[in-house]
């Protein structure tokens, strides 16, 4: 329901404004004649005007039945005080007796149109009111999502009621019910219990049913309930569809996974498998006629494959835990350069440039996922921007102005000057077996940004990319600044992650 929940009140002036009236209906015709008492020079007909002028003040305020009081008792006064003989309720003339008969008659027709008035208003007032509430459900069915508890807590404060419950039939042929959701602090009753007392339900279909307890509604509360019902269980059809979009989604992106993989394995898996596999079998059958040359170069070429066959099932089997969140980083206080090293070891020296600040403070971070992460990203650099320079910066101070949920991050970018990467493709970029278009065969199967990613965000960082001043791409990797506990805060750790 919108903003301003609409409270549902039940018609009538009230029993304050009722009780007001009734004390007026006493005081005011006392009032208006010991006042008029001071001018005895007035005439009946004035003094008729001025005690009418009363019953329409009483009716105003309190209603019918108050005024009818306040009329009566005026006719009383008038005749008491006003009419011949004085002192006496007994009237000689009789055109004084008719006017104060057209009085009490006045005051009365007064009473019944001032009544029926404050009827009507209150009846347009609960009607607007009631089409404002639907208008909010029938909103609300189109633009919000709200759980089924809010739903329920809005229930109970639009009814103004001590608690509300939705019920389930418990067997299709039994009158049993089951609470499934409540609002309130204690349970209603279940459907047909408190209907008779100070409950009510209406059934959303023929196995729901939204039960309210506190008191007892009105006709027209009653169909307001009826299209909560109604709302209820389009809400719940909501729920159910938008989880069973979900669940289809991830079937879809899981046949995604497995068709890339499928198609991995046909060209990027057995490219380097059929190249050792040649190799070998050259090996094999002219090990002795082979000169000590090509014998080196055909060893080189094996464990050229066997490095990229490892280096593309690590990205799968990494990606794979991704994918199903089952990577647990065992974090803890590490240095940016610890992780530098591991992850360019095994390269030739100088191929990448390294421009650290002395004074880059630790980070909280899994050190192997962290080696992992910058290794993705280094050798994604290789690949696309070979020739160019390419270099790890720290920044100054070791950290940026960034910050993750509150926490200062330090940052790591990786800055090469080749292609580059177009703006619309950067997001896409990170996603799993992507590569860009003019990529050649043999690059790889588009894991390697997706794994870093991943692990990043698991560590509680973040990941992005941005343009190189001059043409390339910077990665920058942001990690929070270590809290100097030093203590691991998961329960898996690196080597338990490093196994197959």
């Amino acid at each position: 329901m919108a903003r301003g929940i609409l409270r549902i009140r039940s018609g009538g002036l009230g029993r304050a404004r009722t009780a007001v009236g009734f004390v007026l209906a006493v005081f005011i015709p006392v009032l208006t004649t010991t006042v008029m008492s001071f001018a005895p020079d007035l005439n009946f007909a004035t003094h008729v005007l001025v005690h009418l002028t009363g019953v329409m003040a009483v009716a105003f305020i309190g209603g019918l039945w108050p005024a009818v009081l306040a009329a009566i008792l005026d006719s009383l006064l008038l005749n008491y005080f006003e009419t011949e003989p004085v002192g006496t309720f007994r009237i000689n003339d009789p055109q004084i007796l008719f006017a104060v008969l057209v009085f009490l008659g006045a005051g009365i027709a007064v009473s019944l149109v001032v009544g029926l008035s404050a009827k009507r208003a209150q009846e347009a007032s609960y009607a607007r009111a009631e089409a404002a509430t639907l208008l909010d459900l029938a909103r609300n069915a189109l633009v919000e999502d709200d759980t089924i508890a809010a739903f329920l807590d809005k229930v109970r404060e639009t009814f103004q009621v001590r608690s509300v419950g939705l019920f389930t039939r418990t067997s299709r042929t039994g009158d049993g019910w089951e609470l499934q959701a409540q609002s309130g602090e204690s349970p209603p009753q279940p459907p047909g219990s408190a209907e008779s007392g100070d409950g009510a339900y209406e059934m959303a279909d023929t196995r729901t049913a939204l039960m309210v307890s506190g008191r007892t509604l009105t006709a027209g509360e009653r169909r307001l309930l009826a299209a909560h019902a109604t709302h209820l269980l389009l809400l719940r059809q909501r729920h159910a569809l938008q989880l069973k979009l979900k669940a289809t989604a991830k079937l879809a992106e899981g046949n995604s996974i497995r068709t890339s993989i499928l198609n991995a394995v046909s060209h990027d898996l057995r490219t380097p498998l059929a190249g050792i596999k040649l190799a070998v079998t050259a090996l094999q059958r002219q090990k002795r006629r082979l000169p000590e040359d090509i014998r080196d170069e055909m060893l080189h070429t094996i464990d050229s494959y066997a490095d990229r066959l490892d280096s593309l099932v690590g990205n799968l089997l990494d990606m794979s835990r991704i994918s199903s969140g089952s990577t647990a980083p065992l974090t803890s206080s590490v240095t940016w350069r610890d992780a530098i090293e591991d992850a360019l070891r095994g390269l030739p020296e100088g191929a990448i440039r390294i421009d650290l600040a002395p004074d880059m403070p630790a980070i909280d971070a899994d050190l192997g996922m962290l080696e992992r992460v910058i290794a993705n990203i280094v050798e994604n650099a290789l690949k696309y921007a070979a020739g160019s320079d390419i270099a790890i910066v720290g920044a100054a101070n070791g950290a940026g102005v960034a910050t993750i949920e509150g926490r200062r991050c330090g940052e790591l970018r990786i800055v090469d000057h080749g292609q580059g990467v177009a703006a619309a493709d950067v997001i896409a970029m990170f996603e799993p077996f992507q590569r860009l278009d003019d990529a050649p065969a043999g690059l790889g199967i588009g894991l390697g940004l997706a794994v870093a990613k991943g692990f990043t965000e698991a560590m509680g960082g973040q990941l992005s990319a941005e343009p190189t001043p001059g043409g390339g791409l910077t990665v920058v990797i942001r990690l929070p600044l270590s809290t100097g506990d030093g203590n691991p805060r998961h329960a898996l750790g690196s080597e338990e992650r490093s196994e197959p």
